[in-house]
């Protein structure tokens, strides 16, 4: 494409929104011509996200569907659960595609929806919804208006045991993944539980059993296996900004699986993304080697004991787990490099 997309951040001001300004902003293909906020429509961007300054000049601005289609040729939405659904719902009135990063079109099934997050504002574009986990579902985001962007701890978790469902390499019962985040993974606003004396030096698990997230990496292991999962999640915080670790534990389907299996199956899965990288068997991935990129390592073992089978998963929380996804995303959809504008490496140390 010769000339620029140009896009819009609707929510760009909290951390999920920034992360996709800075991406924006440093993309060979991209013109951000607006960034959108609510409580901070009118305030100066470099006041509201100081990262910017001297950088992007002009005010957050409100939230206007007309003047945003007339500015965009495409628009993320980086806005809370169903408060996301109604402003996507207005610019695909207004034929702009739309990226959402909210779990507002994530679900096939509004029951599973409602039953996790509340009544859904607009259910009727649930069906023009594609999920936006390119390494599964990069033929069907080629032409889609409407991108559901993954969730941070299902793309983790998914990636990891993908693989393994697809190639029938494990049971699809018994499945654990014990998954523990970054404090950002909780967002800008303030609370006791992400304040920094409550954080900083413990590890809490939350919401064991009861995360919306589970019934998200179900459904999609589901359609790789052509069937119901059920799987136990549990999610942890940890004193750290940014980055998440999965850790996948499943039985093996068959008594002679190897983690060389697992590496293969994962690689041949794999082949060709520019953001996945499968590690040789027995390694450990570190979210640290992935922070602030749109890179995921991922690494298989095995318990000798019970041959349960080990999958393990590191990505930054807010690149691949939803910014960087996103770009990711407009790549394909826009018929760009899936790696365009998502080639850095990590920050490290």
């Amino acid at each position: 494409m010769s000339t620029a997309i140009r896009a819009v951040v609707v929510g760009g001001t909290g951390y999920t929104g920034a992360e996709l300004v800075r991406l924006a902003l440093g993309h060979p293909s991209l013109e951000l011509t607006a960034i959108v906020g609510n409580t901070t429509a009118g305030q100066p961007i470099a006041d509201v996200l100081p990262s910017l300054r001297g950088v992007m000049d002009g005010n957050v601005q409100p939230f206007e569907p007309d003047a945003i289609a007339r500015s965009a040729d495409v628009a993320f939405c980086a806005l809370p659960h169903a408060a996301s659904a109604e402003a996507v719902s207005a610019l695909r009135a207004r034929d702009l595609p739309v990226l959402d990063l909210s779990a507002d079109f994530r679900f096939e099934d509004l029951a599973v929806y409602e039953a996790w997050y509340g009544k859904h504002p607009v259910p009727s574009l649930l069906s023009d919804a594609v999920y936006g986990l390119v390494e599964l579902h990069r033929e069907a985001l080629r032409d889609a208006d409407l991108i559901a962007v993954p969730g941070c701890y299902p793309t983790a978790s998914t990636l990891a045991l993908a693989p393994l469902v697809d190639s029938g390499l494990i049971k699809n019962e018994g499945i654990i993944v014990d998954a523990k985040s970054g404090v950002s993974g909780a967002g800008r606003g303030l609370s006791a539980a992400t304040h920094f004396p409550e954080v900083a030096e413990g590890v809490r698990a939350y919401k064991a059993g009861a995360h919306r997230h589970g019934p998200e990496i179900e459904q999609e292991l589901g359609r790789l296996a052509g069937g119901p999962i059920r799987l136990t999640f549990v999610p942890h915080l940890i004193p750290m900004s940014r980055g998440i670790l999965a850790t996948c534990y499943a039985q093996p389907a068959a008594a002679s699986l190897t983690p060389d299996a697992c590496t293969e199956a994962a690689r041949a899965l794999y082949e060709g993304s520019p953001s996945v990288q499968v590690l040789d068997p027995g390694a450990h991935p570190d979210t640290l080697f992935v922070r602030g990129s749109n890179r995921v390592h991922i690494a298989y073992t095995q318990e000798p004991g019970t041959g349960t089978v080990i999958a393990m998963s590191a990505i930054d929380n807010l690149v691949k787990g939803a910014s960087g996804q996103a770009i990711q995303c407009l790549n394909v959809r826009f018929g760009l490099d899936e790696g365009a504008g998502l080639g850095a490496t990590a920050q490290w140390p």
